[in-house]
């Protein structure tokens, strides 16, 4: 596969991003990366390509772009069909791993915000709200290794942001979302998922991440975001 037919537009930071780039790396294809200086700079590539939401990441393939993460993650599972199957071959499971995608996106992810961006009573609520989210989130992982089975699947590639994110802004406020009392398994597919070297070696800094998040946590507070 040439560079040129494949070009990814995103952000070092941008764990959705690198959703996109995982599904890239199973499959074996080569693409051109393109970084982004979001949210103030963007190209006019970018806009051009995603008038809509002016969101990335971007997906270009053979001149046609796609948005959204997990859209895109189908769409390159769909194309590109030898070798590593990302989605579920039955098509039962390949709605369940769409439903609890989504639900990780609407209700963990939301829940995640929202407990790093509140304080006092409201953040104690959100807390319990946030504990909820990720028990029943569990339940999709059950005692599996990953949520795929045996290997890494569409529902690991679309949640691994939550393990990446969550003990940064758990340190950063001081508070327990996911632990070995209120979701154990789910604690230790973090670990495991976290240790896949495709994982690891391709994650942003850890310290430049947990200081982006803090700085980023001190202007909401300060009504500059």
């Amino acid at each position: 596969m040439a560079e040129k037919e494949v070009k990814l537009f995103g952000n070092w930071a941008s764990t959705y991003t690198l959703r996109v780039e995982w599904a890239l790396k199973l499959k074996g294809i080569e693409y051109e990366y393109v970084n982004e200086d979001i949210p103030f700079n963007k190209s006019e590539e970018l806009l051009r390509l995603n008038p809509v939401t002016k969101k990335i990441p971007v997906l270009v393939h053979n001149g046609k772009p796609l948005a959204e993460s997990l859209v895109i993650i189908e769409y390159i599972d769909d194309t590109w069909t030898k070798g590593y199957s990302i989605m579920p071959k039955d098509p039962y499971d390949r709605a369940q791993a769409r439903f609890w995608a989504k639900f990780a996106d609407d209700k963990c992810m939301s829940a995640m915000y929202s407990v790093s961006t509140s304080s006092g009573e409201a953040q104690q609520k959100m807390l319990q709200e946030a504990r909820e989210a990720f028990q029943i989130l569990e339940q999709a992982l059950g005692s599996k290794k990953f949520f795929g089975g045996d290997q890494i699947g569409y529902l690991d590639l679309a949640i691994t942001l939550l393990a990446f994110w969550i003990p940064i802004l758990e340190e950063i406020v001081s508070v327990s979302m996911v632990d070995n009392e209120n979701a154990p398994l789910l604690k230790e597919w973090f670990t495991r998922i976290l240790d896949v070297d495709m994982i690891k070696t391709s994650l942003p800094p850890r310290d430049k991440m947990y200081e982006l998040s803090k700085q980023r946590r001190e202007q909401f507070f300060s009504g500059q975001i």
